[in-house]
């Protein structure tokens, strides 16, 4: 029999779906499993025919100065998790439950020394949106060295009418963080609910050499199923993936772009559930790779197409100056293996190029050859430029497998239960602060695709066992998601840089969030595992601000379509 624990990770549709397969003792409905959208004709969007929209930018409503410390400033948000409407497909308005209740949330523009602190409030109802259970929340900034009572831990949950301020660091150089729901067991069902959002970080370096304002344009690439009245469908597949057949960018379906003759910079993230993606221009010509995970590249590489899997974050130039105006671009999906596709899943959304206009503010005139990111180093001691380290430095060698056991995923043998029910002392690693290490992650699990993240941590892939032993070439930066594909294996240094306060327990996961849920997720700890306990040194509490005592504020938009 299916236990009680499997029924609320498959949600609402799967507990229907086991009552159908398991028989129909308490006489539920026998409703099948959708695998793809059940829209009326007249309901189902139309590639290109969306009009491409940017997500909103929040203020923050207090900035200053920490007290005696006139060089450190800081800036205070406020987000609310509640549900919302959105028009995600023609005629019908579907439930979510978004940081604002929107879909992409707010964009977080930070800059690098100038600490945030993200105040949020679960406003969410009392049982999830797709699932039975209780919808608690829990906020990872994903790609952020923050402490661990901030780092969005999967058992650090906040329960509907609590709050919970988040405290970010922003000590790094620039990056495409992206912040999402982490709750244990449900993670899955909470994104793709809607919990997911922009979190750029800036720097100088970075503002000096690549496009800003107009020309710096974020891309959330996920894809959805949707029941016939609009709502969100879900089929997990038995724990193997979720796979839509409609491909969203920041919420909109395949929608199209009006572009100015110029270069563009696109921060593209994949936050689908379990779809990975191969995105190529439909001109066959190359894309540049200036950013990955952790921030820029030191040399810039044309790529044709890229492999591109959820959670990680490729900053690419497209040069629209190429092309007349009027000429439509796509952008295309080319897909991997063990995708599931849909009849419109080989395209992403659409460019049409417009007249040469207005002024090129924050525009950039040339491809760049070479990026320099001053050189990526945490300031406080002992940190080294991530693209700067070599396999003589790493003290430890580890390997860690991912496979699947007897249905479900794990960890070199483990799962997070296991880790639950050690008290969560089970620790894969346990490296001193800013001790470097050579990880190699294989996959053993067959026919499946695993993008794995590891907290806190920027790496440098330095080996694969496929592409003859190097990384491919869009992997040449940074990086904190490895996507280890079917019997691959691939190696990376890593330098476990804390700062003067850190140390404690963080997370190592696939990123296909189902995978996640059952059960793929294990823990390594920095230094002392004790410190900075991760859901009892800040816990969320009970929240008696009145609801309307912070109003989003969102910064002044850019030009529709833009």
């Amino acid at each position: 029999m299916t236990s009680r624990r499997e029924v609320l990770q498959l949600g609402a549709f799967g507990a229907l779906g086991l009552a159908s397969m398991e028989g129909n003792d308490n006489d539920v409905p026998i409703v099948p499993l959708p695998t793809q959208s059940q829209l009326a004709p007249a309901n189902m969007p139309v590639p290109y025919a969306g009009v491409f929209r940017r997500p909103p930018v929040l203020a923050p409503y207090q900035t200053g100065f920490d007290e005696g410390d006139p060089d450190r400033p800081f800036a205070r948000y406020a987000l609310t998790q509640k549900l919302g409407q959105a028009q995600f497909v023609p005629g019908l308005s579907t439930t979510i439950a978004g940081y604002n209740g929107i879909f992409p949330g707010p964009t977080i523009r930070a800059r690098q020394g100038t600490r945030c602190e993200v105040r949020i409030r679960n406003a969410l109802p009392a049982k999830g949106l797709l699932h039975p259970s209780a919808f608690r929340t829990v906020t990872h900034l994903h790609g952020s060295a923050s402490l661990p009572q901030y780092d969005g831990y999967a058992n650090d949950s906040t329960a509907p009418g609590n709050v919970k301020t988040y405290r970010y660091p922003n000590w790094q150089n620039a990056r495409t963080l992206w912040y999402h729901d982490h709750n244990q067991h449900l993670t899955a069902q909470n994104v793709y609910s809607g919990l997911a959002a922009f979190y750029p970080l800036t720097d100088s370096y970075e503002s000096a050499q690549l496009p800003q304002g107009e020309f710096d344009v974020p891309l959330m690439i996920s894809d959805a199923m949707f029941n016939a009245d609009g709502s969100l469908g879900y089929n997990d597949r038995l724990h193997s993936g979720l796979y839509g057949d409609i491909i969203l960018v920041n919420g909109v379906p395949w929608p199209t772009m009006k572009v100015k003759p110029r270069i563009y910079r696109f921060r593209v993230l994949v936050a689908s559930i379990s779809r990975s993606y191969r995105p190529t221009l439909s001109t066959g010509d190359p894309v540049y790779i200036v950013a990955t995970d952790g921030g820029m590249v030191p040399i810039v590489q044309p790529v044709a197409s890229w492999r591109h899997g959820t959670a990680e974050r490729y900053e690419i130039l497209i040069d629209f100056r190429k092309y007349r105006v009027g000429q439509k671009i796509g952008l295309l999906n080319l897909s991997n293996k063990n995708n599931v596709n849909f009849v419109n899943t080989n395209k992403i959304m659409q460019f049409e190029v417009g007249a040469d206009s207005g002024s090129n503010l924050g525009g950039i005139t040339s491809i760049p050859a070479t990026l320099d990111d001053g050189g990526s180093v945490n300031p406080h001691q002992g940190g080294i430029a991530t693209m700067s380290l070599t396999p003589a430095m790493a003290k430890v060698k580890r390997s860690l497998k991912v496979e699947k056991v007897n249905g479900v995923w794990k960890i070199n043998g483990t799962t997070w239960d296991d880790v639950v029910a050690s008290r969560f002392t089970q620790l894969f690693a346990n490296p001193q602060p800013y001790d470097v290490e050579q990880w190699t992650i294989t996959n053993g699990s067959g026919g499946w695709f695993h993008p794995v993240h590891i907290h806190l941590i920027d790496a440098k892939i330095v080996g694969r066992n496929t592409n003859g032993g190097k990384p491919f070439v869009w992997e040449n930066g940074p990086k904190d998601v490895f996507y280890v594909g079917e019997n691959e294996s691939i190696t990376a240094l890593m330098q476990f840089d804390t700062g003067p306060e850190a140390g404690g327990r963080y997370m190592i996961h696939c990123h296909n969030l189902v995978h996640e849920d059952h059960d793929m997720m294990a823990q390594f700890a920095v230094g002392d595992s004790r410190v900075n306990d991760p859901i009892s040194s800040d816990p969320a509490y009970w929240d008696t601000m009145p609801m309307n005592a912070y109003p989003p504020v969102y910064l002044p938009g850019l030009p529709a379509g833009t």
